[in-house]
């Protein structure tokens, strides 16, 4: 059983996507609401993801950026 914090992230970043997700939203559920940097309500990530949004530019998928790097 994995026992440092780098042995259980690198066995989860093994697991099926889904699972993956699972995991990452039980562990968001367990911090506080008001936790820094994650809020998608704050003001300052919703214009910029309206910016974002309304730029013209093309999308481009998160499964294809992971497989340039």
């Amino acid at each position: 059983m994995p026992s440092t914090h780098d042995e259980i992230l690198s066995a989860a970043l093994k697991l099926p996507e889904d699972e993956r997700l699972s995991i990452a939203t039980q562990l968001l559920g367990t911090l506080p609401d008001d936790a820094p940097g994650l809020s998608i309500d704050g003001e300052d990530l919703l214009e910029e993801l309206d910016r974002r949004f309304n730029d013209g530019s093309d999308t481009v998928p998160l499964a294809e950026i992971w497989k340039r790097d």
